[in-house]
């Protein structure tokens, strides 16, 4: 596609960032251990307790760990649903708990928590201080199936629903969570991986190595949660979906002082924020779609990396949000079109500032602890206007405040597209290597980053200038094109004002 070498052609889906990224996700030693020796058959729907119930399995499993495995039949016509009347044990690994009729014909066996969770709408699960209810409020309340410090559980054919948090997985590691529904669960999230110490502190290597596979997860508040050290985990091929019928569609999932998760191939459709990244720190997306969310990806904290994903429909596609510290977040290779939509979805996150510059890339965008955020911070959770926070201008004004993310990095200046040579220049580091992506639109108004169409790299002077002039190929289809330059240390810059043909 293009001539000059330094010109490097895009990988169908760039997969070789997508294997590095999953490199660390390898298997706890508890998930070598031997077979179970014995099947527990549930049988039952009841929740008395008695042997073929659901809760004697969990028990009897619980005195030796890794000597059952737990195969929970189809009794009846479907639907499959065990309604129990308090909260179940905590699941104790290794333990595969499965729902057998899954794998047959796709149906699931249903654990619902409407047996002893009232409905009380957005504040029928409270949170861990008194006061607050709901989603984006600290809360470990009210779960269906608990696994806590523990390791090699394996769930599947389950669907597991009208919890305050579906699954929830807390300083647990080394568990498979696949081929799972998780559905109307109101409070902290679907599935919450965290490594919460009880006190809301986070704990490092406690929530490692889990893996979240091919679920299905509707109308959960959040619908995961990566938080207070969950790292390492692997989230791959799964659905979030919000439909009118969720209260708080917060996000697809959130990310807070989580590090080094992998997010793959997974589809976020109508939420505030499809994925909301808050002070995590090399966290990779890849190869996911984000579509008809209020933003489809937010970001704070310091080298996370969104590469080879698909982002439209949505009123911002990716916001960089300010925050204290000067940070970094890379993009690559994505694809971003049709966003400024008129998606006003606000709860915890989304877009709903009147006159909010909206688009593909966007900084500056306020989050909930930004006095400038319209929506929910969460019901009862409102941040005192004392402790809302300012954002900086391009001069870094008024202090105190917080800074523009990504160094407040320019995008590059195309100046023209002479034939097919594409001509621009850039002002960023001194003396620095810079990388420019080159995208094309198919309309000679697109401003946005339709196809991906390459990278080159460009060496700037000691003032900080760069120019180029790239030779392109094959593009007759496009009218327009936009660039990013993304620095030596990962800060890429909103898109260019296009160039038409």
């Amino acid at each position: 596609m293009y001539k000059n070498n330094s010109f490097r052609i895009p990988a169908p889906m760039r997969l070789m960032p997508l294997f590095a990224a999953m490199l660390p996700l390898l298997p706890l030693p508890a998930l070598a251990a031997a077979p179970a020796s014995e099947t527990l058959k549930v049988e039952r729907y009841t929740d008395d307790g008695q042997p073929g119930t659901l809760r004697w399995a969990i028990e009897t499993s619980n005195q030796n760990p890794g000597h059952y495995r737990i195969e929970i039949a189809a009794v009846g016509q479907p639907p499959y649903v065990i309604r129990p009347t308090r909260a179940l044990p905590e699941i104790k690994g290794p333990v595969q708990i499965t729902g057998l009729p899954w794998a047959r014909d796709g149906q699931y066996i249903a654990i619902d928590g409407s047996g002893y969770i009232k409905d009380q709408g957005v504040r029928t699960c409270p949170g861990a201080l008194p006061g607050q209810f709901g989603t984006n409020v600290r809360t470990t309340t009210n779960p269906g199936l608990v696994l806590r410090d523990t390791q090699g559980v394996h769930l599947s054919g389950l669907e597991v629903r009208n919890f305050c948090i579906g699954i929830l997985v807390n300083r647990a590691s080394g568990n498979v969570i696949e081929d799972n529904r998780i559905v109307a669960n109101k409070g902290g999230a679907g599935i919450m991986l965290t490594g919460d110490d009880g006190a809301g502190n986070p704990t490092a290597t406690t929530t490692v190595n889990n893996k979240v596979l091919r679920n299905q997860l509707i109308d959960n508040g959040d619908g995961l949660e990566l938080t207070r050290g969950a790292a390492f985990n692997l989230v791959a091929d799964n659905l979030f979906r919000s439909t009118p019928a969720n209260p708080e569609p917060s996000q697809g999932i959130e990310i807070l002082l989580g590090n080094d998760n992998s997010v793959v191939r997974n589809r976020f459709e109508n939420y505030s924020d499809g994925l909301q990244i808050n002070w995590g720190k090399r966290n990779y997306l890849g190869a996911n779609t984000f579509s008809g969310n209020s933003i489809g990806v937010s970001v704070t904290g310091e080298g996370n990396i969104l590469d080879g994903n698909l982002i439209h429909g949505n009123r911002i596609g990716v916001a960089l949000r300010p925050e204290p510290d000067i940070t970094a977040t890379r993009l690559s290779g994505n694809r971003i079109w049709g966003n400024s939509q008129d998606i006003r979805r606000c709860e915890a996150g989304g877009s709903c500032v009147p006159n909010q510059r909206t688009g593909a890339i966007v900084f500056g965008v306020p989050a909930q602890a930004h006095a400038l955020y319209v929506g929910s911070r969460g019901v009862g959770a409102d941040l005192p206007k004392q402790d809302q926070a300012i954002i900086c201008d391009a001069k870094g004004e008024p202090k105190p405040c917080q800074p523009l993310p990504n160094h407040n990095q320019q995008p590059p200046r195309l100046i023209a597209l002479d034939g097919n040579v594409l001509r621009g220049e850039v002002q960023g580091p001194v003396s620095s290597l810079l990388r420019i992506e080159v995208f094309g639109n198919a309309q000679a108004n697109g401003a946005e980053a339709e196809q991906y169409l390459g990278e080159l790299l460009v060496n700037s002077d000691a003032q900080g200038k760069a120019s180029f002039a790239q030779v392109l190929e094959n593009i007759g289809q496009f009218k327009s094109f936009t660039a990013t330059v993304t620095t030596a240390d990962g800060a890429t810059s909103e898109l260019s004002l296009p160039v038409t043909r």
